[in-house]
Order: structure tokens, then C-alpha cells, then sequence
């Protein structure tokens, strides 16, 4: 049944739907020019159609009403995205347009597309590995200039070429240990037990734990990050919205309250995407609309990834203040010293004092002074070395890749046990080959159909 549809002509609408000025319809597979010639009337009569040539006509049904004018380009295998025969239609882009165009298409003989049908046909011919086609989700789901450039990194290859030089390592090692395996009565000693030991943890361990490394920072790229703010009323919480909105998103009054609910908005720091939240002033004292504010500004608390805890510098620290800051616990945090346009230094020193267990920045929300420092202190505080990622961030494995490196890295554990331990070398070239198929998994070559649809399910349908 796969390998039947497989060989079957799919066809989908390959832009977004909604309203722009241009919409494309995708086919492929060996009925794409037939499709192509039964549906397109040239704007000069031609036999045949170059490849890779736009050619302007009209699209028309059955009964031959013209659905649309259209640009039209055949590219003829193996040199296209899946390697069979690709159409695209380039229409107006109206999604009544597209829509009846894919069904004068699906009425030809295509079968509708399913999600990431396209790039999962490029992946099976070889045209791509796994990593790549992984990219392509993460490049059509990025949301800042460091995500997209992680993708690409990705998309060219980065990720592919690092798994492919720990597999030649590994297939290195297990070509000695079947040599073994495959002359066991030989008088002379096959295996060299420390040079397999030093290239296992110098060209495969080592490099197998960087990755892994990587892997959280390569998350936080992709999915961003949530930062709270914190504080007592009246510290400058809306305030720092705005200020690293650079727009007027909330309310800001002398009134202690204003703020009662939570406000969302996202944001790059630096390259890494995240959900601010502006949170209601908490405070031990407040009427019940006001208090139905605190109780969501706790909860917000408990589940962000870093809190910012704001104190109005400029005013005497109360036992609030040092109360609310207790009940944090153990939250991932930054002290933001607000207010120092006009605060003492004398004060800002007493506070920097109490708060001094905590990465701390003086900023004033209003004049903008320090909002440049807190935002490189999010950055460092959230993803480390800023310098080593910018190094290797191209190389950051996803969640998927990072259980399967995990898996290689403990297999590789076990081997070199077992090699200190001299087991027999049919026992350790179990392990090696474990290692190696885990590499594999993340390539694709040995990846399970299950895996592989839960990885295409993810993408959009034409993609």
C-alpha cells in the first residue's frame, strides 16, 4: 500500500490560505505533465514544455470555462524538490482560485497531498536527509533572525555533516571488531583495545556530548522562551513593557493597581524569542478584581522560565519588597533595579546589598538607561556563553535528536566498559552497532516508519 501511493500523482495548494497576489498549486509525480497539458491552455500553442521554463496561459475546467490566467512551469525529474515530475500553477491568490484549481486537478487523477507529503518524497529519493527535512519545519516556524539562521544552517547540511563524521568513526571501529569476529583463531592480537578506547572518546564521545550540549540552546532558539515581571505595584513593570516593546502596549498611571491582568507579548532578546508578561502589582493588601490579578501573577510566576524581579530603586526597600522576593523560592531570576534616573546612589547600593545572591541590573524603564544591559543579561542568563553559541549554534540538535544522541552516547559508555572489562568481541560489536544505528535514526537510515510520520505529520499541507 506505500509503495502504491508512493507512485501515485499528489497535488496540493502550496501557499497559505487568505488573501495575496499570488497562490500556488503544487503536483507531483509521473501524471504532473499530463495533468499540465489537460489543464493549461498556452498563450502561444506549443507541443511540448522545457523544463524549468514559466510559460503564461489560462487554467480551465471541464467544460472549458477559464478558472484563471496563470503562470505555468514544469520541472521534469530528477532535477526538482521530490525528484519526479513537479507543476506548479501560479495564480491570483484568492483561495476560491486555488481551490477550484486543485479540484480540476484532483478530478484529473492526483490524489490530495497530506501534510509534508512533498518533503517526505524528497527524503525518501535521497534528496535530502532526515536533518534537512527537519529544517524545513523549523525554517517555515521560525520566529527570529538567530531561529532562521539555525534552520538553514541545518537545511545546507551543518547537523548532517557532524552525525556523518561520528559515523565514520564508529563504523571504523566496528570494521576492526568483525575482523575479529571473523577470525577468531588467528594467533596475532586484531584489537587494539586503547587505540579503539582513545578514538571512541576523542572522535565519537566527545563530539556526541557537545551536541547534546547544544540541544537545550538549539530549543530555547526554536521555541523561545516566557520572562515574567515582577514586582509591588508602582515599581515600573508596564514600564518595561513598553520599553522593550519600544511601543505604548500597556497602561501606565501613578495609581498603585492599574495593572490587573496579565499582558503577553513577544519579543526577540537578542536573537531568541520571548513571551514577555506583564503582570499585576502583588501586594498583601487589594480589593477582590484586583486580587483576582495577584492570584494569576502567581501562578505566571511559578510557571515562567525566568521572572524579573522589579524594585522601585528610587524609594526605600519595605518588608514587601523583601517578602514577595522570598516567596520566588528557587525560580530562575534577575533583579531589575528600576527607577535610577532618579534614585540615590546611596539607596541603589542598599538594595544591589539585599538582592546581591542574583544577577542584578540598574536600568530606568522610563529614560531607557540599562535596558541595552538587561537585555545581554537575559541572553547570558538564559543561554550561557553567548560566544560559543554563535560558534555552534548551526549544529543545535532538536528534542528528537537529542534523546537518540543520548541513547548513542550510552552505548558508547557501554562499549568501553566492556573493552576494559575484555568481554568477548561479538558482545562489544553489539554495542557499536547499537551506537551506530542510533546516528542512523537521526539521519534516517534507520529510522522507523512511525517516527518518520509522527515527523511529517508536523508540516503543512503543500510543503
Amino acid at each position: 500500500m506505500a509503495g502504491r501511493r508512493q507512485s501515485e500523482t499528489i497535488a496540493a495548494i502550496a501557499t497559505p490560505p487568505g488573501v495575496g497576489g499570488i497562490g500556488i498549486v503544487r503536483i507531483s509525480g509521473p501524471e504532473a505533465h499530463p495533468i499540465l497539458r489537460a489543464l493549461f491552455t498556452p498563450n502561444k500553442p506549443r507541443e511540448t514544455f522545457r523544463s524549468h521554463t514559466l510559460y503564461y496561459g489560462t487554467v480551465r475546467d471541464a467544460a472549458g470555462k477559464v478558472l484563471d490566467e496563470v503562470l505555468a512551469v514544469y520541472m521534469k525529474a530528477p532535477n526538482t524538490y521530490t525528484r519526479e515530475d513537479i507543476v506548479e500553477l501560479h495564480s491570483h491568490g484568492s483561495y476560491l482560485v486555488l481551490s477550484a484549481i486543485l479540484g480540476e486537478i484532483l478530478r484529473k487523477g492526483a490524489r490530495a497531498a497530506e501534510a509534508g507529503e512533498f518533503t517526505k518524497r524528497a527524503f525518501l529519493a535521497g534528496r535530502i536527509d532526515l536533518t534537512r527535512a527537519e529544517a524545513v519545519i523549523d525554517l517555515l516556524r521560525a520566529r527570529t533572525d538567530t531561529g532562521m539562521q539555525l534552520a538553514v544552517g541545518q537545511l545546507q547540511g551543518s547537523l548532517y555533516q557532524r552525525i556523518e563524521a561520528l559515523r565514520q568513526a564508529l563504523v571504523e571501529i566496528l570494521a576492526v571488531l568483525e575482523v575479529a569476529i571473523d577470525f577468531p583463531d588467528d594467533d596475532v592480537e586484531l584489537i587494539d583495545s586503547q587505540a579503539i578506547l582513545t578514538k571512541l572518546e576523542q572522535q565519537v564521545e566527545a563530539p556526541l556530548s557537545g551536541l547534546i550540549g547544544l540541544a537545550d540552546r538549539g530549543r530555547i532558539i526554536r521555541e523561545g522562551i516566557s520572562i515574567v515581571i515582577a514586582g509591588l505595584p508602582n515599581v515600573g513593570k508596564s514600564s518595561l513593557l513598553n520599553a522593550l516593546l519600544q511601543e505604548d502596549r500597556a497602561l501606565v498611571t501613578p495609581i498603585p493597581g492599574t495593572t490587573r491582568d496579565t499582558i503577553e507579548e513577544v519579543i526577540s532578546i537578542n536573537g531568541v524569542p520571548a513571551r514577555i508578561v506583564d503582570t499585576a502589582g502583588i501586594r498583601s493588601e487589594a480589593e477582590s478584581i484586583e486580587e483576582l490579578g495577584i492570584q494569576r501573577a502567581r501562578r505566571k510566576v511559578r510557571e515562567a522560565d525566568l521572572v524579573l524581579f522589579m524594585v522601585d530603586a528610587a524609594a526605600p526597600l519595605t518588608a514587601q519588597d523583601r517578602e514577595l522576593y522570598s516567596s520566588l523560592g528557587d525560580v530562575d531570576r534577575i533583579v531589575v533595579l528600576n527607577k535610577i534616573d532618579i534614585a540615590g546612589e546611596e539607596g541603589v547600593e542598599a538594595a544591589e546589598a539585599v538582592f546581591s545572591a542574583d544577577p542584578l541590573v540598574r536600568i530606568s524603564a522610563r529614560s531607557h538607561e540599562g535596558l541595552t544591559d538587561l537585555q545581554s543579561a537575559i541572553y547570558t542568563h538564559i543561554m550561557g556563553d553567548s560566544a560559543a553559541l554563535q560558534e555552534r549554534e548551526p549544529c543545535a540538535p532538536n528534542v528528537r535528536h537529542r534523546l537518540v544522541l543520548e541513547e548513542s552516547l550510552a552505548a558508547c559508555r557501554r562499549l568501553r566498559t566492556a573493552l576494559s572489562a575484555g568481554v568477548t568481541v561479538d558482545l562489544l560489536a553489539v554495542e557499536a552497532q547499537a551506537a551506530l544505528d542510533c546516528l542512523g535514526d537521526i539521519v534516517g537510515l534507520t529510522t522507523p516508519d512511525d517516527v518518520l510520520d509522527r515527523i511529517f505529520a508536523e508540516f503543512c499541507i503543500g510543503k
